[in-house]
């Protein structure tokens, strides 16, 4: 009798998924260290790793380049990372719940409304808002930036659904609506401000992760990590619901628990995220949609690698900012969004005749 043996199915991918994230994790190791090591210093590769390692207090490393490594590049590349990562899942995240690859933070408006809420607080901290930002403390513009993306999601989801479904173009004509209110009340902050603060918003407007701290890093870095912590256990449910909201709510996905957790989490990583770093574009269509094409649509490895690569390649581009017109820096909003215009408009012409745009 012959013996039966059990196939995968056609176009399974789990083992180049798994080994696709293995290699993911070795690129964003290199990737931090590339940051950490490149610039102005002539520490070489094998003084950061040894310092590293000991934490500064034994190592070849001078006085100058130990405050270098520990106190300018690493909080900045440990912080590009966690924003890199949260954006990009936070990208994958609702491409997953509208259910269409076009679905980002930034192009539909809730940077926008989280940038209205970081402005807010950063305008009228010394007014209205002192109280607030006094009780927060450090929190208090990582808050205030999630309250606007939430606030922002809120509203997209509410009017680009009917009926259980949502439809790209209105999601985007709504995007569109709500980011411009949002830039409009934000530019009527930014005429209210004093000089320094416009100086400063004009600057942190572009993206950028000149004057990365510690403290910063301690301010939106547990946000965006407690933010991302529910994202893996949503995978089964994120996969049901490619099938429809009502296929999901057969297969036992609380629906609508699935997507009150992913609008917070989105709404809090993307909040944290512009806080501390401005605009940064394009990091959550890019990235998610580039690991579609290698690992496929299923969530449970599609999240993970998009917050290893999305971290890797904003750490990747940072470096890259601070370098190429060095002693100036470029602000990594405007190299984000140089590469990931033309990757749009090139997905957005594979695409368009299947979502009939």
């Amino acid at each position: 009798m012959p013996q039966i043996t059990a196939r995968r199915p056609e176009g399974d991918r789990t083992a180049l998924a798994i080994l696709v994230l293995a290699g993911l994790v070795l690129v964003s190791a290199a990737a931090l260290l590339f940051s950490i090591t490149t610039g102005a210093s002539n520490a070489s590769v094998i003084d950061v790793i040894t310092g590293m390692m000991s934490g500064g207090a034994e190592s070849t490393l001078s006085i100058r380049d130990r405050i270098v490594i520990f106190d300018i590049r690493l909080p900045r590349a440990v912080l590009g990372f966690l924003i890199g990562g949260g954006l990009a899942v936070s990208g994958a995240v609702m491409q997953g719940l509208f259910r269409n690859p076009l679905a980002d933070p930034g192009l539909i408006g809730v940077s926008a409304g989280s940038s209205l809420g970081a402005v807010a607080m950063i305008v009228l901290r010394g007014g209205v808002l002192a109280s607030v930002a006094h009780f927060f403390g450090i929190y208090a513009l990582p808050i205030a930036a999630f309250i606007g993306g939430l606030a922002t999601t809120i509203l997209l989801y509410k009017v680009a659904t009917r009926h259980g479904q949502t439809s790209i173009a209105t999601m985007l004509l709504a995007g569109i609506a709500l980011g411009s209110l949002a830039l409009a009340v934000t530019g009527i902050l930014i005429y209210m401000a004093d000089d320094r603060q416009l100086r400063d918003l004009t600057f942190w407007s572009m993206g950028s992760l000149a004057g990365s701290t510690w403290s910063k890093v301690a301010g939106a870095g547990p946000i965006i990590i407690l933010s991302l912590m529910p994202l893996p256990f949503m995978a089964r449910g994120l996969n049901a619901l490619t099938l429809g909201e009502a296929a999901a709510f057969h297969m036992g996905i609380s629906v609508q628990r699935l997507k009150n957790i992913a609008i917070v989490s989105v709404a809090a990583a993307v909040g944290a995220s512009v806080a501390v770093s401005g605009g940064i574009g394009f990091v959550g269509i890019v990235v998610p949609h580039i690991l579609r094409m290698v690992i496929g649509p299923d969530h449970r490895f599609l999240l993970p690698a998009s917050a290893l690569l999305g971290g890797s390649l904003l750490v990747v581009a940072d470096v890259v900012a601070r370098t190429i017109v060095s002693p100036a820096e470029l602000p990594i909003g405007i190299l984000t969004a140089g590469v990931g215009g033309p990757f749009f408009l090139w997905m957005l012409l594979r695409q368009r005749s299947r979502l009939s745009l």
